[in-house]
């Protein structure tokens, strides 16, 4: 006869549990069905995320794009090399591995079919329906939840290693803040965690992006942005640092930053100067980083380098925030420039993949995008929130 003891017992009824857990992620994984609006530097490399994921796309609509030029976009990209996997179009499908994605050049939301496709998450990457009140038109065509890809000024907003676990399941539409909101409010919720931020400066120095001009051009709002962004260091505003605030209500009103678009095409990098609380030596600050590194809600997010490395060895990193211990410096013990690199494309759109697979698990134990129909959806906590640019 075989005796089991207690603590085998204890032992086996654990590993069964972490069987169930991790069976049920694997299938709500595969459960989830994106669409994206817009097809654009963000869309696309959002489909390459959400491929590289194992997530489902069924549809991408952009009005500007046909299809058999949309298979020559997704497969030359000059910053981040060619798709390596098989791609094609057929019957106004884009054909990935064998996989078809529907194809649609609608200018209005409303007009995309999202319920009949089954789409549950719509990736809104356009930059044009930034408002919860535009974004209405995807949850009335059928879509469940919306994501902007850009900071909104109503939506309620949510950063991955951050402010994820605030989301509950009632809001259809949510925004992913900014790649430099992204790549500041980890780094600053560790240090503020642990030493207490008094006040603080952000710049970030940042590629140039399509909202710019190749050569100087009209732009009778921002006369600076009109310049050339391949010829000049062109300084602009960006709300990332104020936008830090209302992930971490315990900083609003304790951080605002600048803008230096610089001529690189991809890649920034963030510059948080800041008074401490609690005086700290700079190695006590990089350790206190680098554990951190290693925290769940922070694996995969925030990393760490002590290299001698420089913008373009950043480019396709999947992290929102890479501290550079070497570029960093400290005045004294309460006075910190703290820097950190981001790639502004690709980490922040392996983001917006992991807030739609964050918010799936959430829904599906809230029941929010399996027993409720899309007109009846819960409407989003309406705010004031309010920044800038998408920087």
């Amino acid at each position: 006869m075989t005796v089991t003891s207690e603590n085998s017992l204890f032992s086996n009824v654990n590993k069964g549990a972490r069987f169930i857990r991790h069976f049920n992620f694997t299938r709500i994984m595969s459960d989830i069905k994106i669409g994206i609006n817009g097809f654009g530097r963000i869309g696309r490399i959002v489909l390459r995320c959400a491929l590289e994921k194992g997530i489902k796309v069924l549809a991408i609509n952009d009005p500007f794009i046909s299809v058999d030029y949309m298979v020559y976009m997704f497969k030359y990209d000059s910053t981040h090399g060619r798709f390596k996997g098989d791609l094609s179009n057929k019957d106004n499908k884009l054909i990935i591995d064998g996989k078809s994605i529907t194809v649609y050049t609608e200018k209005e939301p409303s007009k995309i079919p999202w319920g009949q496709l089954g789409v549950d998450y719509v990736v809104e990457s356009t930059g044009v329906f930034t408002t919860v009140d535009k974004c209405q038109a995807h949850i009335q065509s059928g879509a469940k939840k919306v994501i902007i890809t850009a900071p909104s000024a109503d939506a309620p907003m949510y950063v991955m290693g951050v402010n994820e676990d605030k989301y509950t399941g009632q809001d259809s539409i949510v925004s992913n803040a900014s790649c430099t909101t992204n790549c500041l409010a980890p780094l600053a919720k560790i240090i503020h965690e642990k030493y207490g931020i008094i006040e603080g400066l952000m710049t970030t120095i940042h590629s140039y992006t399509a909202t710019q001009k190749t050569v100087d051009g009209p732009s009778n709002k921002d006369w600076r942005g009109g310049r050339s962004a391949a010829q000049n260091i062109i300084p602009s505003t960006t709300g990332a640092a104020k936008a830090v605030g209302k992930v971490i209500p315990t900083l609003n009103g304790k951080l605002t930053g600048m803008s230096f678009r610089v001529p690189t095409p991809d890649v920034s990098v963030v510059d948080l100067t800041c008074r401490l609380e609690k005086p700290a030596k700079y190695e006590d600050i990089c350790n206190t980083i680098k554990n951190a590194c290693n925290r769940n809600e922070l694996k995969n997010i925030l990393s760490y380098t002590n290299d001698e490395v420089v913008s373009s060895d950043f480019i396709g990193s999947p992290y929102s925030s890479i501290f550079d211990v070497k570029a960093s410096i400290s005045l004294n013990d309460n006075f910190v420039k703290l820097v950190s690199w981001y790639d502004n494309e690709y980490g922040y759109s392996h983001r917006v993949i992991d807030l739609i697979k964050h918010m799936a698990k959430v829904d599906t134990n809230d029941g929010t995008t399996k027993n409720s129909s899309p007109v009846q959806q819960r409407r989003p906590r309406q705010s004031s929130r309010s920044q800038s640019k998408n920087n």
